[in-house]
């Protein structure tokens, strides 16, 4: 049974850092699959979800949406099944639950992705 869990979210203020992490377990070849970070506010469903970034298998290849560049970096450890986004410099419109999401060839769309996580809720403050 696959296990997706985030974790790392809360309250901050406007300007500060937030580090997400997400460790998958039930999944043996981890390294073999695309990670990717969503986020959904209130109202939406899932396949609304905002792809913020994803990541390659191996690391190397990553994607990040226009509003978050420079401000947020995707990484995985493979070692330690987990994915990680560091968020810096964050803004009240970054506030939303944060989801982790698996799939076998990525891609920036909800639809692509087999298994995630219940996600984690950042709420920034002005």
């Amino acid at each position: 049974q696959v296990q997706v869990e985030e974790s790392g979210g809360g309250l901050v203020q406007a300007g500060d850092s937030v580090m997400l992490s997400c460790v998958v377990s039930g999944r043996r070849t981890f390294d073999k699959y695309a990670m990717g970070w969503f986020r959904q506010v209130p109202g939406k469903e899932r396949e609304e979800r905002e792809c913020v970034a994803t990541i390659n298998y191996s690391g190397d290849t990553t994607y990040y949406t226009d509003s978050v560049k420079g401000r947020f970096t995707i990484s995985r450890d493979n070692a330690k099944n987990t994915v990680y986004l560091q968020m810096n410099n964050l803004k009240p419109e970054n506030t939303a639950v944060y989801y982790c999401e698996v799939s076998h060839f990525g891609g920036i769309t909800t639809e692509v992705y087999v298994d995630w996580g219940r996600g984690t809720q950042v709420t920034v403050s002005s």
